[in-house]
């Protein structure tokens, strides 16, 4: 099982649970170029050959194309691993590198719930955004980071402006994505960034609540400090 349908399965958990999203199959995006090509690019993004997707590209297949499901060349290239066929990518001039998927995720995303800190500063420097665009309640990511607890990631994104307390649709906030799945070191991260302990999800649970269900002893106990004490950003 990749990292990826790892998360979704996560979600499902949390969604049962807690009422956490899930993630799902999205509408059929619109597939360009001819048929041919179009099955071609994405086999030989599936096997990582890096070579025949530049040659698709040099005869002037779109970088930005996604397959049925809606979701990026890019986003794919991360989802599966295809780390060559991905780099190739993020070099192409007219890349979108905020491309969504229908579920609202970006190829900066999911390299940060893989950990693939390399590309995935590779994608900022290209001009990812860090944040969802305006402040609605959406996934970010910082909470794909958070949620395996990826803390040179995580790092990384708040220190080019990261939301440490953006919250999802649901409420979620990155905290409590690493509280609930017991990544002390990541939550202590996040408090010393600022984020807020006495936030709620959608159900009315902090990030101490989750942690407690899921008898992550010492990640409780931090944020139950923190919620005592009321520490500032940069006591943890």
């Amino acid at each position: 099982m990749n990292t990826v349908q790892t998360l979704s399965t996560r979600r499902r958990l949390l969604g049962a649970a807690l009422a956490l999203g899930v993630l799902g199959l999205g509408a059929a995006g619109l597939a360009p170029a001819r048929a041919g090509a179009f099955t071609d690019f994405f086999r030989a993004l599936q096997t990582d050959d890096v070579g025949a997707v530049r040659d698709l590209l040099r005869q002037g297949f779109d970088p930005n194309a996604v397959d049925r499901q809606g979701n990026s060349a890019l986003y794919l290239a991360l989802q599966n691993h295809a780390l060559k066929v991905a780099k190739v990518l993020i070099e192409q001039p007219g890349l979108h590198p905020d491309q969504r998927n229908p579920e609202g995720e970006t190829a900066l995303m999911i390299a940060c719930l893989r950990g693939d800190s390399e590309l995935a500063e590779a994608l900022v420097r290209r001009g990812a955004q860090v944040n969802p665009p305006g402040h609605a309640p959406a996934w970010s990511a910082l909470s794909y980071a958070a949620t395996n607890g990826h803390d040179d990631l995580v790092k990384f994104l708040l220190a080019h402006g990261a939301r440490v307390n953006q919250q999802a649709p649901n409420g979620t906030t990155p905290l409590m994505m690493a509280a609930y799945f017991g990544h002390v070191s990541t939550v202590r991260l996040l408090l010393a960034a600022g984020a807020d302990p006495k936030l709620r999800n959608g159900l009315g649970f902090t990030a101490m609540d989750l942690a407690m269900k899921q008898s992550h002893k010492d990640t409780a106990e931090l944020l139950g400090r923190a919620l005592d004490q009321g520490r500032k950003p940069g006591q943890w």
